[in-house]
């Protein structure tokens, strides 16, 4: 039975229930959560669970669909839009959803549900939505969007890429993400996470949805999106 709260790492379990006193401090009471909290505060730590760290990657993704979805109105609309933006919306799509976030799952998560003989059929549809969405990213990624021709491509393009992965992202939320408790133990849950963590680390540098969320603001602010009070409707 796992002693310590899930959302709570291995590492952040250890280094907070001992403060410099030497007492030991229990999860469930009132000095621990002080602690734990003091701890945080002071170290700068995140606790971040290995499933809400997926999830959130997909607010990532979710943010360039919209960004998508702009683009495709004002090119079925013929209004104008900077093609610099298409460019920094399937950067975003290659170099942390599809290079990192599905290299995470194909190599860690994948695996794991096959060996288990869990969700296989689901697995397979998966992996060949991301290789499917490899091949639309690269396409964006090359049409200079000059002609009436090239930008309706790209338009089917971005639209092909909206319409897959919103189920795609969803579906992973909530059946294959949440499953991943019924076939690892709690111990290897939070390993993945410290892996996952490293491996961001390596990656970006740094902390890779930090650096992508600034960049993903960037890229709403160039299509007058960023403020979300404009999705609110008039009713």
């Amino acid at each position: 039975m796992n002693e310590y709260p899930e959302s709570v790492s291995r590492r952040s379990f250890l280094r907070s229930a001992v403060p410099a006193g030497g007492l030991v401090l229990l999860p469930g009471t009132v000095a621990f959560a002080s602690e734990q909290k003091k701890k945080q505060a002071a170290d700068g730590d995140e606790d971040v669970s290995t499933n809400e760290d997926l999830m959130r990657e997909h607010g990532i993704l979710k943010r360039v669909l919209l960004a998508y979805d702009e683009i495709i109105r004002r090119i079925h609309a013929k209004e104008d839009f900077p093609r610099e933006a298409v460019t920094a919306g399937a950067t975003i799509i290659r170099r942390f959803v599809e290079d990192y976030h599905e290299k995470l799952e194909e190599d860690h998560l994948f695996p794991r549900f096959r060996k288990a003989d869990k969700l296989t059929d689901l697995v397979a549809v998966l992996l060949a939505q991301h290789q499917a969405g490899r091949r639309l990213t690269d396409g964006i990624r090359a049409n200079p969007a000059k002609s009436d021709d090239e930008r309706a491509r790209l338009a089917a393009d971005l639209a092909a890429f909206n319409r897959m992965y919103a189920p795609h992202e969803a579906r992973e939320d909530t059946v294959l993400f949440p499953a991943l408790h019924k076939i690892v133990s709690p111990h290897e849950y939070d390993a993945m996470g410290e892996e996952f963590e490293k491996i961001e680390q390596t990656t970006f540098g740094g902390d890779g949805f930090d650096i992508y969320l600034d960049k993903v603001e960037e890229l709403e602010k160039q299509l007058d999106i960023y403020d979300l009070a404009k999705f609110t409707p008039k009713v």
